[in-house]
């Protein structure tokens, strides 16, 4: 993924989309360059938390909020047969191939389902608020929990080989 700066002037859809997709290219560009091993290694125990781990969460919440939410896809989860988020944290024998392979796929459903909505006032039923939600909202959100994400991986990744930066 190119990481491209979110524009200074750009009109509200424009800017929503590019700031999410910088956040994107954020993650991948924190995973590049290492192999599974340091990809799947975990943060300070108890926690299990690692960038690979990252990258199937975030599969996953690509995945619920534009495929099931917005686009009303009745699609099962990547790592869980029982509708657990958590599961995606367990990468203990994922691999990039798969874990890329997969947030990415879900990122080009997630670019095509807002690209065809008709405007950021449109809304789904999120099912765990038990309301409606605009498109504006699951951009927003989306873009919160990948600069969290992000943070994590910022720490994660400079205990792996000192790497800083965003």
């Amino acid at each position: 993924m190119e990481r491209i700066s979110p524009p200074l002037t750009g009109n509200e859809r424009e800017t929503l989309r590019t700031y999410l997709d910088y956040h994107r290219a954020t993650l991948a560009w924190k995973c590049e360059g290492l192999d599974d091993e340091q990809l799947r290694r975990a943060s300070v125990p108890p926690s299990t938390l690692s960038l690979l781990g990252l990258v199937r969460h975030m599969g996953e919440v690509e995945r619920h909020w534009f495929r099931r939410v917005l686009g009303g896809e009745e699609v099962a989860h990547l790592w869980s047969d029982t509708h657990d988020f958590q599961a995606a944290y367990d990468a203990s024998g994922a691999t990039r191939a798969e874990a890329f392979t997969a947030w990415q796929e879900e990122v080009e459903h997630a670019r095509r389902i807002e690209a065809a909505a008709e405007s950021l006032e449109v809304t789904a039923y999120v099912p765990s608020w038990k309301e409606e939600a605009s498109l504006r909202l699951v951009m927003l959100h989306l873009i919160h929990e990948y600069a969290r994400h992000n943070g994590h991986a910022d720490f994660l990744r400079e205990a792996i080989d000192g790497t800083t930066g965003a």
